[in-house]
C-alpha cells in the first residue's frame, strides 16, 4: 500500500476537544482538520466509537489525516461511558447513544471551521450507528459511508443466526465488552482528582451484555430498535454501504440497495472484517480515494462521477481450493445498474435421493441423526483475515449430514444474490435446528463452501413468534442462504448439505435430534443465476490503495499473534476449539507514553452425544501503563453453558491499580431457554 505524505492542505490535530452535551456530559474528541479551516471552512466527517480514542485509535492515523489533507475536518469521539468521556455505557446501539451522536453532529456543524455539512462513517459498531443515526435525520447529516455493518440487528450480528443462539460469537463479544468497558479513563486526560471514584463507578455499573441479549431470544422490540430495515424510508442521507464475502455482515449491502429509496451505492469485495485498502483476502482497493469521491460529491457538491456509475459492484468469486489462509481470492468485479437486477433469474434443482436434478424423482424418506461435532470445519462467521478464518474442505462436513450432489455442470454457472433451499421434513423433538450449506465440488472431489444459513425450526414462520415443533409432523420450510456472488466452472458440481447441528456456530438443541427429510419435488434448491460472463459495461478498475502515514508504535516485548486450533479427545469424545485473539504483545505509543498489553483466549467445548455439555469460555487479560502515573491490570473470565431449561452466564473480574486489587466481582445468571 502506498503511503501518502503530500496533500493539497496541511493538517493539524486537536486532541481532547471536549463536546458538552445538553445534559452536561462531556465527550472526548480528536479532530484532524486543515490548518486554514478557520478562514476556509470544510465539511466534517464523524466517527463515534466506543473503542477508546486515547489508547485504541492507532488505525485512525492512516485514514483521517488523509481525508483532512483533501479538505475535511475529521472527528473521532469516545461514546458516553467509554474511553475518556463522561457517563456510563449500558449496552450497544442504545437510543441514548443515537441521541448523543445527533448532538455531536449539530456541534460539528456549528464550528467556525465547518461549512455545516457533515458525513458519518465507520466499520462494524460505527458502521451500525452511522445507519442508525441517518434514520433519525439530523439536519446537518448529508451522507454516510458504512462498512461491515447491519440493517437488521437480529438477523446479522454476533447474537443470533436464523433464530439460533450464536455459540461462536455471543458470549465472546459480551465478555469482550465486559472486559473492555472495565478499562479506566486516563488520569492525564480527565484529571487525577476523582479519577479512581469515576473508574469504580464504571466498574460497579459494568455487566456482561450476554445476559441482556439472551433475555431477547425472539426478534422483539429490543432488536427492532436500531434496525433500520424497520423503515428504510427514514434514511434520506446518501448511503455508501460496503461489505466483504468473508465478513459476517455482507447481507446488509444487497438489502440496503433493494430497500432504500434515496441515493445509494453498494460494494462487496472478497474481504474480511477490515478496511478494503488493507485487507485479506485481496484484492485490496483504493478505499480512501473511493470514499473521498463520495464525500466530495455529497459534502462539497463536486461532480466526481461516482453517482453515474453502477449502483452495485461485487466481486464474482471463482473457485479456489479451501485453505487456512487465502491471501488473494480469484475472481473479477461485476456491476449492476440497479438492485434487484432484472438480469438475475431463478433456476431450480430438485433434492432427490442424494442428488440434485433438474426434475424431481419419486419421493424418498431420508433419516438423519447427526453428530454434535458437525461444524468443526466451519471457520469464522466474521473473518478477520487471519489463518484459520476460512472454512476447511467440506467433505467431512458433507459426510456428517445429508448431502445432495448434482451432475458435473456442462457450462459455467454464475450466481449473485440469496440462494434458497426449501425442505420438507419432520423431526422427533419439540426444538430443533437445521444448517444448510451450498458447496462447489471440484473434479478432484474437493468441496468448497460457497454460502450457508441456519434456521431454528421453531422460528419457521418468523422470528417474532416461534412455536414448538410437533414430533413427527411434516413441515415445509424455506432457508434463505447468505448472499453471495460465485462462479461455478464447467465440470464442477453443486452440493447442498443439510445437518441438525453446527457447533460452535449454533448453540446445540437441548436434545439430540433425528431428522426425516422428504425428497423428490417438495425439497428443492433455487439459485439466483446471472448470465455467465456477461459484463455489458465492465466497471472501471479501482485505483491502488493509499493511506496517510501510520502512527508510530514501539514493540516492547513481541508483536501479538492470533491462531486457531482444535483438540479432539478421542477417548471422551470431547472437542475443544480454541481461538487466541492476541497472545503476547506489548506496545508503547511514543506520543502518549502509554503501554498496552492484551491477551484473549476463547474456547468452545462439546462432548459428542451430549448437547448439554456445550461450553463457550472467554479468558481476557489487559494491562495499561504510563510511567508511575498509571498501572492497571484487568483479568476477566466469562462463560456460557446451558441445561435443558436455562442458559447460564457466569463471569468474574479482578481489577488492580499499581498491584492492589481494587475491585472484584463474581456473577451467575440463569436465563430461560425460549424454544432454542
Amino acid at each position: 500500500m502506498n503511503i501518502r505524505d503530500q496533500f493539497p492542505r496541511t493538517v493539524q490535530v486537536i486532541d481532547h476537544d471536549w463536546i458538552t452535551l445538553s445534559d452536561g456530559a462531556r465527550l472526548n474528541c480528536r479532530v484532524w482538520l486543515p490548518t486554514d479551516a478557520a478562514a476556509d471552512p470544510v465539511p466534517a466527517i464523524l466517527e463515534a466509537s466506543p473503542y477508546r480514542l486515547t489508547d485504541g485509535g492507532l488505525r485512525d492515523w492512516e485514514i483521517y489525516p488523509y481525508w483532512a489533507g483533501f479538505g475535511y475536518a475529521c472527528a473521532r469521539v469516545d461514546l458516553r461511558g467509554t474511553g475518556d468521556s463522561d457517563g456510563l455505557i449500558a449496552d450497544e446501539y442504545t437510543p441514548q447513544e443515537q441521541r448523543d451522536v445527533c448532538e455531536i453532529i449539530a456541534w460539528l456543524a456549528a464550528q467556525p471551521w465547518c461549512t455545516g455539512a457533515v458525513g458519518m462513517t465507520g466499520i462494524s459498531w460505527t458502521g451500525f450507528n452511522s445507519l442508525q443515526v441517518a434514520a433519525l435525520r439530523p439536519p446537518a447529516l448529508k451522507a454516510i459511508v458504512t462498512l461491515m455493518s447491519t440493517d437488521d440487528r437480529y438477523a446479522d450480528d454476533v447474537h443470533y443466526k436464523g433464530g439460533c443462539v450464536s455459540g461462536l460469537d455471543m458470549l465472546p463479544w459480551g465478555g469482550t465488552m465486559l472486559h473492555y468497558d472495565a478499562l479506566p479513563p486516563h488520569p492525564q486526560v480527565v484529571g487525577r482528582e476523582g479519577w479512581r471514584a469515576r473508574w469504580l463507578e464504571r466498574l460497579e455499573a459494568n455487566r456482561d451484555w450476554t445476559e441482556i441479549w439472551l433475555a431477547h431470544q425472539r426478534r422483539d422490540e429490543y432488536w427492532k430498535q436500531g434496525s433500520v430495515c424497520e423503515d428504510y424510508g427514514a434514511i434520506e442521507a446518501a448511503v455508501y454501504a460496503i461489505g466483504g464475502w468473508t465478513d459476517g455482515y455482507h447481507n446488509t449491502v444487497m438489502r440496503l440497495m433493494a430497500g432504500l429509496s434515496g441515493p445509494r451505492k453498494g460494494l462487496i469485495g472478497p474481504w474480511s472484517h477490515a478496511f478494503p485498502n488493507q485487507v485479506v483476502p485481496g484484492p485490496a482497493i483504493g478505499y480512501l480515494q473511493e470514499a473521498l469521491r463520495f464525500w466530495d460529491h455529497w459534502l462539497k457538491g463536486i461532480d466526481t462521477g461516482i453517482m453515474a456509475e453502477p449502483m452495485l459492484r461485487v466481486w464474482m468469486e471463482d473457485y479456489v481450493a479451501p485453505a487456512a489462509l487465502i491471501a488473494e481470492h480469484p475472481g473479477r468485479w461485476v456491476a449492476e445498474e440497479q438492485w434487484p437486477s432484472p438480469r438475475i433469474t431463478a433456476r431450480e434443482w430438485a433434492l432427490n435421493d442424494g442428488t440434485l436434478d433438474d426434475s424431481p424423482a419419486p419421493e424418498a424418506r431420508l433419516t438423519h441423526s447427526g453428530l454434535q461435532l458437525t461444524g468443526m470445519d466451519a471457520g469464522a462467521w466474521c473473518a478477520e483475515g487471519t489463518p484459520g478464518d476460512w472454512p476447511a474442505d467440506q467433505r467431512a462436513e458433507d459426510g456428517r449430514g445429508l448431502a445432495f450432489t448434482s451432475a458435473p455442470l456442462a457450462a459455467p454457472l454464475e450466481i449473485m444474490g440469496f440462494p434458497e433451499v426449501t425442505l420438507q421434513l419432520a423431526v422427533d423433538k419439540p426444538a430443533a435446528l437445521v444448517c444448510v450449506r451450498l458447496c462447489d465440488v471440484a473434479p478432484d472431489g474437493c468441496s468448497k463452501l460457497v454460502t450457508r444459513q441456519l434456521l431454528n425450526l421453531t422460528h419457521r414462520d418468523g422470528h417474532e413468534h416461534p412455536t414448538p415443533l410437533t414430533p413427527g409432523e411434516r413441515l415445509t420450510v424455506t432457508v434463505r442462504l447468505d448472499s453471495i456472488a460465485h462462479a461455478f466452472a464447467a465440470g464442477h458440481r453443486l452440493r447442498v448439505g443439510v445437518s441438525t447441528d453446527y457447533w460452535p456456530w449454533a448453540w446445540p438443541s437441548p436434545e439430540k435430534v433425528t431428522l426425516t427429510l422428504l425428497t423428490g419435488g417438495a425439497s428443492r434448491l433455487v439459485l439466483p443465476v446471472r448470465p455467465a460472463g456477461r459484463d455489458d459495461a465492465p466497471p472501471a478498475p479501482f485505483v491502488a490503495p493509499e493511506a496517510s502515514r501510520p502512527h508510530d508504535c514501539e514493540t516492547l516485548v513481541k508483536p501479538g499473534s492470533r491462531g486457531r486450533r482444535v483438540d479432539w479427545d478421542i477417548d471422551s469424545g470431547t472437542m475443544t476449539y480454541e481461538y487466541r485473539y492476541v497472545d503476547g504483545g506489548r506496545y508503547r505509543d511514543p506520543d502518549t507514553g502509554i503501554e498496552t498489553e492484551d491477551h484473549c483466549i476463547c474456547s468452545y467445548s462439546l462432548t459428542e452425544g451430549d448437547p448439554l455439555s456445550a461450553v463457550a469460555r472467554l479468558d481476557s487479560h489487559s494491562e495499561l501503563i504510563r510511567g508511575a502515573e498509571l498501572e492497571v491490570r484487568i483479568d476477566t473470565l466469562s462463560e456460557l453453558r446451558a441445561d435443558a431449561h436455562d442458559f447460564i452466564v457466569a463471569d468474574e473480574q479482578h481489577v488492580y491499580d499499581h498491584g492492589e486489587q481494587i475491585f472484584e466481582k463474581r456473577r451467575t445468571h440463569r436465563i430461560p431457554r425460549d424454544l432454542v
